[in-house]
């Protein structure tokens, strides 16, 4: 089959031709229907830190349609339509007994997506239901590790909220953050690209960054926010968030930052400020996730700005290291 395969970390990926997967015992061989370019992937493939080996396949956000069933695998038949939860646990230990394979001892967090064919465990596989398509099967991944960050958040009904980054996560923050009572939510980012977007996921204001920013977030509030959300990942970020938040306020992060930061403790300690970090979700998650596309909510689809073929993968890859027009870009089989 054809697969965009990493090679190392000074270079793109590599369209090959490599073996076709074949599903283990309890394991469904499902054909790529698309694929969401993740930040995590971006990350992964220029920090060596992260354990990604030359020879992987990444793309964990993917969807696509069962075509063969190892012997043991129960629940599908050829031609379901599914999306998979890339975090496989063993399945039978108490983390993935409640739902929360994130913490199994054993857990992987499988790739494959970026090619024709992948395999998964029959237990990471959900049906897509009729009225949602394979493109809304490649946002499910996205929209419960947004979820996720904002129910850990414990934020109360009627809250100020502020989103630090309009990336894919970022936006789906914004959207969960309204869906689950906020009053008022605003995203700041550097650059304007994406204020109408953040608009209709659901944010009521954008702020560019900058001078006086702080200034301009609580006057579109109305007051300092409760909750901010650090969907960024870069050093620096928790500092500025440190700033934001109001005194007894809850700070949450989402961003991914791999390298060394620093900020004052005095700032956090004299607010008495809750710092919560957020990794991944459980199943219900993951499932409430699906349920809201299932359920007619067309916000979270206008994260989706671009499909490309397999074909053009890597030099898309490379232009979204750098800032541009695009959020959320699909991968397509060729």
């Amino acid at each position: 089959m054809k697969a965009a395969v990493f090679r190392d970390f000074n270079g793109p990926l590599a369209i090959d031709q490599v073996e076709d997967p074949r599903p283990a015992l309890d394991q469904v061989l499902i054909r790529v229907a698309r694929c969401g370019i993740c930040g995590s992937d971006l990350h992964m493939t220029r920090e060596p830190a992260m354990g990604v080996q030359p020879g992987a396949v990444l793309g964990q956000e993917f969807a696509g349609e069962v075509v063969e069933l190892g012997a043991g695998a129960q629940g599908f038949k050829v031609g379901d339509r599914v999306c998979v939860l890339p975090l496989r646990g063993c399945g039978r230990c108490p983390a993935c007994l409640k739902g929360e394979p994130a913490w199994c001892p054993s857990m992987l967090l499988q790739g494959g997506g970026y090619a024709e064919l992948a395999v998964a465990a029959d237990r990471q596989c959900l049906k897509l239901p009729m009225l949602t398509s394979l493109e809304d099967g490649a946002l499910v991944e996205p929209l419960a590790v947004a979820l996720h960050g904002v129910a850990l958040a414990g934020m109360p009904v009627g809250a100020r909220v502020l989103v630090l980054g309009a990336g894919p996560i970022g936006l789906a923050v914004a959207f969960w953050a309204r869906r689950l009572g906020a009053t008022s939510v605003a995203v700041v980012d550097l650059i304007p690209l994406q204020a109408e977007r953040a608009i209709r996921l659901g944010a009521t204001h954008f702020v560019l960054g900058g001078e006086d920013a702080v200034n301009r977030v609580n006057a579109a509030l109305g007051g300092m926010p409760e909750v901010v959300f650090e969907c960024v990942g870069r050093t620096g970020i928790l500092a500025q968030a440190l700033e934001y938040v109001s005194p007894r306020g809850t700070i949450v992060m989402l961003g991914l930052c791999t390298t060394s930061d620093s900020f004052v403790p005095f700032r956090a300690v004299s607010k008495e400020v809750k710092l919560i970090a957020s990794a991944f979700y459980s199943m219900p998650e993951y499932h409430k996730s699906l349920d809201v596309l299932d359920r007619g909510h067309a916000e979270p689809r206008d994260l989706i700005t671009d499909t490309v073929p397999l074909s053009a993968l890597p030099q898309v890859f490379e232009s979204l290291r750098e800032r541009t027009s695009q959020c959320k870009v699909l991968v397509r089989p060729d």
